[in-house]
């Protein structure tokens, strides 16, 4: 999985090729990395996808294994908490009837977000362990 801050896009790969491509909204404040929990930034880096929740209040959410042992430290030196609960998710109940247009705006906290129909496809196709590269 490749997401890519500045397009505002998700893309899905296999064995090399992009499969699917998605629009996304991301942190209410998405230029720069993510520096502490609370500063509406999606981070940057390597993860990987490491839980699942189908019961998330944004429809469905897939778990981002962020923050790794380098985003604990840049924090930590920093006198912050790295944050965590970075996800890939759906729509809020009263919100779902935005569909795709939701992403004309960077609504989340610091979350990667798709409509809840892409959310399922995602869940589908996209198993625990698969690396995420986040990319300005």
């Amino acid at each position: 999985m490749l997401v890519e801050k500045r397009a505002r896009r998700l893309t899905l790969w296999l064995a090399g090729y992009p499969v699917r491509e998605y629009r996304v909204a991301l942190g209410r404040n998405p230029v720069g990395d993510k520096l502490r929990a609370g500063d509406g930034r999606t981070p940057e880096g390597v993860y990987f996808i490491d839980g699942r929740n189908a019961e998330s209040e944004y429809h469905r959410a897939l778990h981002i294994s962020y923050p790794n042992d380098e985003d604990v430290r840049s924090a930590r030196e920093a006198g912050a908490n790295a944050g965590g609960e970075i996800m890939i998710h759906g729509l809020p109940e009263d919100g779902a009837w935005l569909g795709t247009e939701h992403a004309r705006w960077d609504w989340t906290e610091g979350c990667i977000a798709v409509s809840n129909e892409e959310i399922d496809e995602i869940w589908r196709l996209v198993a625990n362990a698969t690396p995420i590269e986040i990319v300005p």
